[in-house]
Formats: structure tokens, sequence, C-alpha cells
């Protein structure tokens, strides 16, 4: 008799993870065809919740059997009392699991960007410094579909274009240094496993919390869009994470293509030659122009590259648009002048 369903599906979802990762392993660079390459090592980034309890356990089976090694990381975000205690639960739990090594770090979560998203930045320098310091393959992380679903709506809240609708990607970070296992899988499929495999879970109060966005749009808002359209709301929303993924790449490649035929031997960018672009290439080059000559990438919104596009297709003698980074960008004889003041 095999595994729970539930069991079955997540061990599923992280051995083709980690096949992936043998393959990209064994493409290293600097690596003779016929040299063995030495066995990964793979962490997860364990809270103690469902999702990521489910994960730990998955990538203790399966990277035996594959020949992976297998650690863990939890971080302590010290937001609430005893949050130390719980960490070194955690990672007890870890070690039970047979993962090694397993460690539990602690970060001072800032200010910048609100709570969600300064505890979010603290938690992947964490997984950052971890990965780099046990020389690390990758990070496995334990967003599920429901998680994607969230996103793809924060995303559309916001009204910033087709990147922000394409959610999680699958691989990202330096070198495609973290993975999602789960994003093709919910919620309750991960805590089923925990359940039927007698895994003890800890469910973080945060998420819970009204105060945070997040929190009321699992709550009250995805369960209101449930009720009003239908149960396939979350796999809907994720799939149209996936296809606004996919179309989002493919502008970008379009956009790095042509780059370098707006300008001119000054590095200028040449008017007429974006105004002939799709607006959706067009406002690429200018955000990607605008990065370049300093604007933080975070900072940058739709409505300033909207102000800068406008000194293309609504020339009327405007002014100088001043961006973020203390990047000025001025219309001069037909030409895009980008660059810090």
């Amino acid at each position: 008799m095999g595994p729970h369903p539930a069991v079955a599906a997540i061990r599923l979802a992280v051995r083709r993870v980690l096949t992936d990762i043998l393959d990209d392993h064994g493409r290293a660079p600097g690596r003779a065809p016929h040299e063995r390459p030495p066995s990964p090592l793979v962490l997860v980034a364990c809270s103690g919740g469902a999702d990521s309890m489910a994960l730990a356990s998955a990538l203790a089976f399966e990277a035996p059997r594959l020949g992976v090694r297998a650690g863990g990381v939890t971080v302590d975000h010290g937001l609430q009392a005893g949050s130390d205690l719980r960490a070194a639960e955690v990672a007890s739990r870890l070690r039970e699991l047979g993962l090694d090594p397993v460690e539990s770090t602690a970060v001072t979560v800032g200010r910048g960007g609100g709570p969600e998203a300064a505890a979010r930045d603290a938690r992947y320098a964490a997984l950052d410094a971890a990965a780099e310091r046990h020389g690390a393959a990758a990070v496995l992380l334990g967003h599920t579909r429901d998680d994607q679903a969230e996103t793809v709506l924060l995303g559309l809240a916001r009204g910033s274009g087709i990147r922000s609708l394409s959610g999680m990607a699958a691989v990202s970070g330096a070198d495609g240094r973290y993975r999602r296992p789960f994003l093709q899988l919910d919620r309750q499929t991960a805590r089923k496993a925990c359940m039927v495999q007698s895994l003890p879970v800890w469910d973080d109060p945060h998420n819970a919390d009204p105060a945070y966005t997040r929190s009321r749009l699992r709550h009250e808002g995805l369960p209101a869009l449930e009720k009003a359209l239908g149960k396939g709301v979350v796999e809907a929303l994720a799939r149209t994470a996936q296809l606004s993924r996919d179309d989002a790449d493919a502008l970008d490649a379009w956009a790095g293509r042509v780059a370098a035929g707006v300008r001119d031997a000054d590095g200028r960018l040449e008017c007429a030659a974006l105004h002939d672009l799709p607006p959706a290439v067009r406002r690429r080059v200018l955000r990607r122009a605008a990065i370049e000559a300093g604007a933080p990438a975070g900072s940058l919104f739709a409505r300033h590259i909207e102000e800068v596009d406008r000194l293309i297709t609504g020339w009327r003698g405007q002014g100088a648009i001043n961006l973020p980074g203390r990047v000025v960008v001025r219309r001069q004889g037909g030409r895009l002048v980008i660059r810090q003041g």
C-alpha cells in the first residue's frame, strides 16, 4: 500500500525539483563532462507551519534517494514573545526528520516598506546568508497555490502592470537559488500531509491578524470571491500568474533586444525610434534605462515610467522629470537624456 495521496503529492513535487537541481548541478561551469559532481546540499526554509513542515518532510524522504544532502533553516523574526524558543523547537523537529545541517537564525526586522515587506526582506537576507555559509545549491520555499493566488490579487490591487500579476516564480533568486515545489499544490494538501504523518504544526498568529493585508485577503477577500465566483478562483488566479509571467518574460526579452538599437553613440535614447515601439516594450526600455542610470528598481513605479513615456508620446515642451535615486530625465533635441543629477 502506497503513501496517502497528500503525502505522495508533496513527495512527487519535491522529487521533480530535486531532479532539476541535480541536472543544473551536473552542468556547473568548469566541470569536465566525465567528472562526477559532488553531492549538492539543498536547504528547506521552515517556519514550523503546515506548508514548510510538509516540505521539510518530503525533502527528508526524497533527498537521500536521489543522492542529495538535505538541511534546514528556520528564521526567528523576533516579533512575538517566545519566538526564540519556537525557532529552537522547529530546528529540533527538522533534526528529528534527519536533516543536517540545521540552524536557527535570528534577524532584526526593520521598518521599511511596512511590516510584511520588512519581515520578508530580513528573512530572505538570512536565508541568503545561510545558503552562502553552507554552500547550498538551493533553498526550498513552501509557498502553495493559495499563496500564489493571494500574491496575484495583491499585484492586481497595486495596478502596476502584468509583471505584478505574475506572482512568485517557481525558480528565483541569484543563480536560481530559491525553488518553490508547491506552487501547483493547494494549502489543504500540505496540511493533510502533515496530519497523516503526525507532524506537529505551528500556526503563526500573524496569518490570522487582520492588521496584515495578506491575512485580510486570506480570511475575507478570497472566501468572498469564492462565494461569488465559485471554488475555482484560486486555481484560475494561479494559472493567470503563469500566463502573465510568460507574457512578461517575452516582453522583457523583446525590450532587451531593441534597447541597444534605440541609443545614439552617446548613450542617449532616440525618441523617434522609441515612439515606433509598442507601449509595453517602450516602457520596459525606459524602465531599464532608468535603473541603469541609478534609479532603485524597488522605488520605480508605473506612474514614474508613464511620466517619462509622455516625454515621447505627448511632447509639449515639458521640463525635466525627477525619478527616485536622484535620476533626472529630460528631452533634448529629439533625444532622451537619463542620468543622475
